[in-house]
């Protein structure tokens, strides 16, 4: 088969489209001909040198993929060669061939086409596990998202909206606000332009976010400490301004705050498989009734991933990035 192999650390140069041995299903796995993929942030650290997959994983890019099944390994049950799935990944999704877990599949929802479903996994479990789960995001709440143009906020801005509640958002450019206003984001900061905090307590009569979605990291603690509301929950999954900072624990307890950090790729299989079948459960009709679609910015065939990658790394596409197999 063929895959995009990182050849070094270093730019999109390094994304090489080249043939590779063909994997092969362990038991418990399914073999997907992959028909698409999509670029996340992971994809670009890898990339860099700064994200290495999990043991065990494929070593080539991609968290999510959409595509036909072409064989099980020993003891799958419940799925059929032919079938058409979509999956989270642990690596391996920028390939023609993929094996993943079983508990890793997810159906194609109703009204979906593949490279629109490839676009879904990794995003969606993020938000659900991260959001709800960890967070506990309940109805008539406030959620900050940071970041809210990219996949993980377009994902994070539909799904709030679904559960009732209010939906602010940073972004860096007219044109992101937009489009988070059209998928139903009632606040909305341009961080490049004001103080997000001082711009969300004014918004929200001085209660602040009762959670807060951050992929920013260290850059942004002191900011979301003061952006939090009593009894808030900071949910950290990104580092993109450092891993370190100053903590004001008296203001934290002051406001009964709980900070929590966390990564979906590397989670055991077991745990990973738990969150699919959750958001089986309680996204996907959502998504079966058009209520949450993924925000697609453009498709590329996958031996553009170089070109993906540079689009990427400016940060001027909203949604995902979608990678086409030839």
């Amino acid at each position: 088969m063929h895959a995009v192999v990182i050849t070094e650390p270093g730019g999109p140069e390094v994304l090489q489209w080249t043939e590779v041995p063909d994997p092969v299903p362990a038991p418990g796995e399914v073999l997907i001909e992959v028909t698409a993929s999509a670029v996340n942030r992971a994809d670009v650290m890898q990339r860099q040198g700064f994200y290495p997959p999990p043991p065990g994983a494929p070593p080539y890019p991609g968290l999510e993929c959409a595509g036909t099944i072409a064989a099980l390994g020993d003891g799958v049950t419940g799925w059929q060669p032919g079938e058409q799935v979509c999956a989270l990944l642990s690596g391996g999704g920028y390939a023609e061939l993929v094996a993943v877990p079983a508990g890793q599949l997810l159906p194609v929802p109703k009204g979906i086409t593949l490279a629109e479903a490839a676009a879904l996994p990794e995003t969606v479990c993020t938000v659900y596990s991260t959001v709800f789960q960890g967070a506990r995001l309940a109805q008539g709440e406030t959620l900050l998202v940071h970041g809210g143009g990219s996949g993980i906020g377009t994902t994070a801005i539909q799904l709030a909206k679904q559960a009732g509640a209010i939906v602010a958002v940073t972004a860096g450019s007219q044109r992101k606000l937009d489009a988070c206003r059209a998928l139903g984001a009632d606040i909305l900061i341009n961080y490049r332009e004001d103080d997000f905090a001082e711009q969300l307590l004014a918004a929200t009569g001085g209660h602040g976010a009762d959670v807060i979605l951050d992929i920013i990291g260290a850059g942004y603690l002191a900011k979301n400490l003061a952006a939090l509301a009593p009894d808030g929950r900071i949910a950290n999954i990104g580092l993109q301004q450092g891993r370190r900072a100053e903590l004001d624990l008296g203001l934290l307890m002051a406001k009964r705050g709980t900070i929590m950090s966390t990564t979906l790729r590397a989670r055991p299989a077991e745990q990973k498989a738990a969150i699919v079948a959750d958001v089986i459960t309680s996204v996907w009709p959502l998504v079966d009734a058009g209520a949450v679609r993924p925000v697609i910015d453009r498709e590329l065939p996958m031996s553009q991933a170089g070109a993906a990658h540079r689009i990427a790394d400016a940060s001027g596409h909203t949604g995902k990035i979608v990678l086409r197999a030839e």
